[in-house]
């Protein structure tokens, strides 16, 4: 791909804090539910914790934040092209890892804070600005959808890959094969990472008959369903089962998780990890007076959260380096040409983490 340094772009006016001014709604795909895999529908009942099943050696949570810093149009690199300015978004984005075990108590285990500019432009090259650098990457526009969700999505998929390094580097760091790893939101593009769970606190869709959902509610702390398989028209399959937390009597879903593993495992590894999440998981259950999201905003994911968007930097002053490198003669802004395909940033510095934000400290 041949760089363009004299690539030339505007910031849109629209404050990001507000949304993203382009059309960027992801939709949502609709997936064909298999309740029978491990109970006949006819046998479903709430699942209590098995007693032989223990805790694992370190429980591992992963999480990730992103943030639109700026909205930004690229002119066409031929002056006399009609066509138009092509949109992007500047964000900031970060992904980290709690490690909770009996040696270190709870401490970030890993960490990385990164900077990109994601574009329809094929032209388009790194943006360097007085603080700090957005990488660029190239996305392929897809017809019949808005770009705004081209580019969210591409986002999305940078952010899961750090998420994924950030796990690996941890547990090479741990050495520790009893672990579990609980990944904040669907499992999506990280399947293949061993011994992990998507943690899923709202619920957007039901999937389950309305018999089964009756069920849900009807769970007691610590109870969870069966397993049931959900398979999307894009290709991907999951083991999913519902978890209700430890919390005071309320309302009917109070308390309860959706919890989701790769459908490649064998389903007796599935419904070991679904054992295991039932005797974890309450350990790190959050409360009322501490956390307005009890008990499904689990301790660890609540500090780590709070520690990435810190890092993530002053939107404000980003958001000023963005205009004023967008207001420099032509190319003064422009850097590295983009890749076509998602890549790693340089790694930042280690993160501390607090425990007493995190709600762990005694």
């Amino acid at each position: 791909m041949v760089a363009h340094p004299d690539m030339r772009f505007s910031v849109d006016p629209w404050d990001p804090s507000y949304g993203v001014n382009l059309d960027a709604a992801e939709g949502q795909s609709q997936q064909e539910v298999d309740a029978a895999v491990e109970l006949p529908t006819d046998r479903w009942r709430p699942l209590d914790p098995d007693p032989d099943v223990a805790a694992p050696a370190a429980t591992l949570f992963v999480d990730g934040v992103r943030r639109v810093d700026a909205q930004v149009w690229v002119d066409p690199s031929d002056p006399a092209d009609s066509s138009g300015a092509l949109p992007a978004l500047c964000a900031s984005y970060a992904a980290g890892v709690v490690c909770c075990c009996a040696d270190g108590g709870a401490h970030l285990a890993s960490g990385e804070i990164r900077r990109g500019f994601i574009t329809t432009a094929p032209h388009a090259v790194d943006l360097l600005t007085n603080a700090g650098s957005y990488t660029a990457t190239v996305v392929e526009a897809k017809p019949n959808r808005a770009p705004g969700q081209d580019l969210s999505l591409a986002l999305q998929a940078l952010l899961n890959k750090v998420e994924v390094e950030v796990a690996a580097r941890a547990r090479d760091e741990l050495r520790e094969d009893d672990d579990l790893l609980v990944v904040d939101g669907p499992l999506r593009g990280r399947e293949r990472l061993p011994r992990a769970v998507g943690y899923v606190k709202t619920h957007h869709t039901a999937y389950l008959e309305p018999a089964q959902n009756a069920l849900v509610a009807a769970l007691e702390s610590g109870q969870r369903t069966p397993m049931f398989r959900l398979t999307s028209r894009a290709g991907w399959s999951r083991y999913s089962w519902y978890l209700r937390l430890p919390c005071a009597p309320g309302a009917p879903w109070a308390g309860i998780v959706r919890l989701e593993c790769s459908a490649q495992l064998d389903l007796a590894e599935a419904v070991a990890l679904a054992r295991r999440s039932q005797v974890t998981l309450a350990r790190f259950a959050s409360a009322g007076y501490k956390d307005s999201r009890a008990p499904q905003n689990l301790y660890p994911i609540a500090g780590l959260e709070r520690q990435l968007r810190r890092r993530l930097g002053d939107a404000g002053v980003l958001y000023r380096a963005l205009r004023a490198a967008a207001a420099r003669p032509g190319g003064a802004a422009a850097g590295r040409r983009a890749q076509p395909a998602v890549r790693m940033g340089d790694r930042a510095a280690p993160l501390p983490f607090d425990l007493a934000v995190a709600g762990l400290a005694g």
